[in-house]
């Protein structure tokens, strides 16, 4: 019997290692992709692009005039386009389409989003092959264009497509949070602007402006509505406070530390000035921009890349002129808590390819996603909102350098809150950093989202705000978000389990019952020839 059962233990261990070698939790393994001698151009290829773009047209233009250019380079190639408003569609129609193999070719994406589409067969092509190819690569003796070379890629954004050690996006803009500002204002309560902004210095500036006139008017801008301080994205607004503060978010790993005290300490405050009137975000209130301009808000905090919507000669509103008051518009960084050392969320679309059956296609989609990093399309897409290319090569060309240094001589391309805004990006890019990606960070960031706008929602409401309420958000928000799933022993889960794995633990259990079968049919066995024996 103990024979038996040693054997059984062993078979035990030996499936829990087939199990572990089959992989994590919902991981799937992705093949190296094997680049083709060459590009046979003898064969006709369609290839689809999904990208994200709202009413700018200005930013349809560009990715038009770049297919057509990269067609006439390649007429063997032709890019089917199809434009979404919201990356968040972009995201569900990927998901949907994987089991059908049916994705895109190329996508404009988030990190975040590429790490559950990797928990698919096989789905997302692996770069590094492609890029340190030395003929199709970056900079690769065979492409036709001036594809920048891996070295002219600027390092902190190309990390920042690093997942499981290894590329699987390349990035195509980015850009950051800043604080819009109304300096007026802020001058006519009495206070100067500092040299970086802090969030004592805000919330103290934000809760002046509260103070009434008798007839219920404003006293710093005389009408019935003021809301001083406008939070534009409310995820970007907890992670950076909880990075700005050394306090945990999460890790690589799926281990969450977002449900802490620093968090608790941080609604608090949210909440405080909730209630005063100082503080509200744009799920509650509306677009930032709009009360800026309207001269309804003093600190304005939405992305770089949103600069041409802030300030007095905005390029674009959503308000009737008549509403837009004059006033000087300040581009600062986002509020800190120290000051020496600035912290500011780095973010923008990055690049996917998908794999597909034809290696060939799989080329000619890389050949065109390489030609959106080219200095003309880079320069052009950059000039449209408060974004920077990515690469040194367009940073650093005649193009561009001249663009910057014409900021302020129109209110149009060298709008100059939109040229403040850009600068302040490049001048800031080693103090931004990003969140750890993986099968469930998505979720974890509108989590971070979440727990603000629930705070503030429930504060505008009158609920009790106090360790109760947080216990019961903390436990309600994990919940919606199956944040409990995440992350188990420290791994993180990535979706269901692969066949292989679900067959071994079938496989683990069945011997297990089989043992016990055998075990009890051994001790009837026994009870019964003890009866025989007495009798």
């Amino acid at each position: 019997m103990r024979k038996i059962i040693k054997t059984a233990a062993a078979l035990t261990a030996g499936i829990t290692a087939l199990a572990a070698l089959a992989g994590c939790h919902g991981s799937r393994e992705t093949d190296s992709f094997v680049m083709p001698g060459s590009f046979d151009e003898s064969v006709k290829h369609e290839i689809t692009f999904w990208a994200k773009n709202d009413t700018n047209k200005a930013q349809t233009n560009i990715y038009e005039k770049a297919i057509a250019d990269f067609e006439a380079l390649y007429p063997s190639i032709t890019v089917n386009m199809r434009l979404y408003t919201d990356y968040g569609k972009i995201y569900n129609d990927v998901i949907t389409n994987i089991p059908t193999r049916t994705t895109p070719n190329v996508c404009i994406t988030y990190p975040d989003h590429i790490a559950t589409y990797m928990t698919g067969e096989n789905t997302v092509v692996e770069l590094d092959g492609l890029m340190n190819d030395p003929k199709y690569g970056l900079g690769g003796s065979m492409v036709r264009f001036g594809s920048p070379s891996y070295g002219e890629m600027i390092p902190k954004f190309l990390n920042e497509c690093r997942l499981a050690g290894h590329y699987y996006a390349v990035p195509y803009m980015r850009s950051s949070e800043a604080c819009y500002i109304n300096k007026d204002f802020v001058e006519k309560l009495g206070y100067t602007l500092p040299d970086t902004l802090t969030w004592d210095f805000v919330w103290e500036v934000s809760e002046a402006a509260t103070e009434k006139n008798s007839d219920g008017t404003y006293k710093v801008n005389g009408q019935k509505v003021m809301i001083p301080f406008i939070y534009k994205s409310t995820d970007n607004m907890m992670i950076t406070m909880l990075k700005q503060l050394g306090a945990g978010y999460s890790d690589s790993s799926g281990n969450i530390g977002l449900f802490s005290e620093e968090t608790k300490n941080i609604l608090y405050q949210v909440s405080e000035h909730v209630k005063s009137g100082a503080f509200s975000t744009f799920k509650i209130s509306s677009y930032p921009g709009n009360f800026l301009n309207a001269g309804q808000c003093i600190f304005a905090v939405d992305s770089t890349a949103g600069a041409t919507w802030m300030g007095t000669k905005a390029t674009h509103h959503d308000i009737s002129k008549d509403t837009i008051v004059d006033f000087e518009t300040v581009v600062m960084t986002i509020p800190q808590y120290d000051p020496a050392h600035p912290q500011m969320i780095s973010q923008g679309p990055s690049m996917c390819l998908f794999n597909k059956d034809d290696p060939q296609e799989v080329l000619a989609s890389w050949l065109f996603m390489q030609f959106l990093l080219t200095n003309d399309v880079q320069t052009a897409y950059a000039e449209t909102e408060g974004y920077v290319p990515v690469t040194s090569k367009a940073q650093t060309s005649p193009e561009y350098t001249e663009y910057l240094s014409l900021g302020g001589t129109d209110d149009d391309v060298h709008y100059s809150v939109k040229i403040d805004a850009t600068k302040m990006v490049l001048n800031n890019i080693d103090n931004t950093f990003t969140t750890p990606v993986f099968n469930g960070s998505a979720s974890l960031r509108d989590a971070a989202s979440q727990l603000v706008e629930s705070t503030a929602k429930s504060t505008r409401r009158k609920e009790t705000i106090d360790e109760a309420y947080f216990e019961k958000l903390y436990a309600d928000t994990s919940s919606l978000y199956r944040l409990d799933s995440i992350s188990v022993e420290g791994k993180a889960e990535l979706g269901e389990l692969p066949a292989e794995a679900v067959a071994l633990i079938v496989t683990l259990i069945s011997v297990w019952c089989l043992i016990l079968l055998y075990l009890g049919i051994s001790a009837l066995s026994k009870r019964k020839k003890r009866k025989k024996a007495q009798n």
